[in-house]
């Protein structure tokens, strides 16, 4: 009997995790129109009851915007899953709905289709960092910085930006503008997506007044957008994490070990639409969101993922540049190390 080559063994694989999510990549327009509603309809609401509690104190208002947030990350989450074509069976459906909930959540459908797909494409894949990821830098790039680029870097870095001014200018500014490279369809996206904002503003304007609708709607996307990059940021920044050059990196292991396992209690996984099982999302971007968990429970191969919950999650927030020697991610405090050496 023959034995199995390195070549094959890939293969077996990879053809056995492809039959495994197989299954799972059916979408059910039932389960998708319900989450929909179970989620716009809240937001909406809620848009409502912020307005009417400005009668009564800012306080209350500010306290309904968390909620909101959370609701708005859950739009985009659908958002997301449409972009994957996966949100719907109907190509039609997904585009309608992605480009409605992409204008609720200030971000062009198919520039950000576009640029994510770049992002699974090349996640973990140190040759072709910087498109849909956070910028990371390895430990020789950064030294070869100069003093100002260094502390451009670290002021990137830094928790403060982000976390709170960072999200807030890539989602209300940097969605308004489109990439030098960017395709007719991509730039009419993002045409289109700031065309809608601006008749929504002028339309909320005539109806609650500008101050009403800034004082609402600005708290909502801070935190919204700052939950956001939060969940991004952790699903590929963590202890442990897969970064691989491009001759050496692979498609089933980036989506595994480079893409985390975030563990969330209840209320967080649903507001954040399972997300958290990001492992599973990268290995299949097909698989509807409201399937995620259930592809997780029912196949020990995507439970053998060490989970990363919301305290050690913390750890991720000193994380700053790969080691390509140690193959990990390290703090600012390591380069004191190879300093001394």
């Amino acid at each position: 009997m023959n034995a199995i080559s390195p070549t094959d063994k890939t293969l077996e694989n990879t053809l056995s995790w492809q039959k495994v999510v197989a299954k799972y990549q059916n979408p059910d327009w039932r389960t998708s129109v319900w989450q929909v509603v179970n989620t716009m309809v809240p937001y909406f609401i809620l848009w409502y009851l912020m307005y009417r509690s400005m009668e009564l104190s800012y306080w209350l208002t500010l306290a309904l915007s968390i909620p909101a947030a959370g609701l708005l990350m859950r739009i985009f989450i659908i958002f997301h899953d449409c972009c994957h074509g996966s949100f719907f069976k109907s190509r039609k459906g997904n585009d309608i709905m992605g480009i409605v909930s992409g204008i609720l959540t200030f971000t062009p459908y198919y520039h950000w289709r576009h640029d994510h797909a770049v992002h699974h494409a090349t996640a973990g894949d140190l040759d072709r960092r910087g498109v849909g990821d956070v910028w990371t830098l390895t430990v020789q790039e950064y030294l070869a910085l100069s003093a100002w680029q260094r502390l451009g870097y670290r002021l990137f870095r830094s928790p403060l930006v982000m976390f709170t001014v960072g999200p807030f200018f890539v989602f209300v500014i940097g969605q308004r503008l489109w990439r030098s490279t960017a395709g007719k369809r991509e730039r009419y996206s993002v045409y289109w997506t700031n065309l809608a904002l601006v008749g929504i503003v002028i339309l909320m304007s005539l109806i609650v007044g500008l101050k009403a609708y800034v004082l609402i709607q600005l708290p909502i996307i801070i935190v919204g957008t700052a939950g956001g990059v939060w969940l991004f940021y952790v699903q590929h920044q963590f202890e442990g994490v897969y970064w691989e050059r491009h001759t050496g990196w692979d498609y089933a292991t980036a989506a595994l070990q480079g893409s985390s396992f975030y563990k969330l209690p209840r209320v967080l996984q649903w507001f954040s639409g399972n997300i958290g099982f990001h492992h599973i999302h990268h290995l299949s971007p097909r698989i509807p969101n409201y399937y995620l968990e259930r592809c997780h429970r029912e196949n020990p191969m995507f439970q053998a993922v060490k989970p990363i919950t919301l305290l050690s999650s913390l750890k991720s927030l000193t994380l700053r540049l790969w080691d390509e020697e140690q193959h990990k991610l390290v703090g600012f405090g390591h380069l004191k190390t190879l300093i001394a050496r």
